[in-house]
């Protein structure tokens, strides 16, 4: 039987658990990246041109250190996302009154409809999948993944 031991670490059958729960969602991730890169979400590069506009369309203007913080990524990373998606006109700098250097990053009407597009076919993806499982089994699955993805945000910010 698991115990939890004084520092809060779990042993035994649920460290097993949760150790190939881990390793199950990294395997999920590329197998998704594979599907995005194929459809357009996810640029060649690995770039996240969906999730970097959905964030936009979620939370509105964001700068390019902002976005790179919601994610464990850097900085020129989505600077160079900026770039790619600005040129294309989905998105455009704009002044930012807190900050005279670091500018708000925001969707085009352009990018707002591409997004829009975007989201219809991830939505088409996702009505293709899951067959055998019921909306309680899938709600509680992402509330689990969104727990440990808490976790290991936290555990992440007290790495040196």
């Amino acid at each position: 039987m698991a115990a939890e031991t004084g520092t809060g670490a779990v042993a035994g059958s649920k460290a097993e658990a949760i150790a190939e729960l881990m390793l199950e969602v990294a395997q999920c991730f590329f197998r998704i990246r594979a599907i995005g890169q194929k459809t357009g979400l996810i640029t060649s590069w690995g770039g996240g041109a969906f999730g970097f506009m959905r964030s936009l369309a979620v939370l509105g203007p964001l700068t390019v250190p902002q976005i790179a913080q919601m994610r464990p990524t850097s900085r020129q990373r989505m600077q160079r996302l900026a770039d790619e998606l600005a040129a294309e006109g989905l998105v455009e700098f704009a002044d930012n009154p807190k900050h005279r250097r670091s500018k708000l990053v925001q969707l085009t009407p352009q990018g707002a409809a591409r997004y829009r597009e975007m989201d219809a076919q991830l939505l088409a993806i996702a009505s293709t999948m899951g067959g055998a499982l019921g909306e309680a089994d899938i709600l509680r699955t992402t509330e689990v993944l969104r727990q440990v993805s808490a976790e290991v945000t936290a555990r992440t910010a007290r790495l040196p």
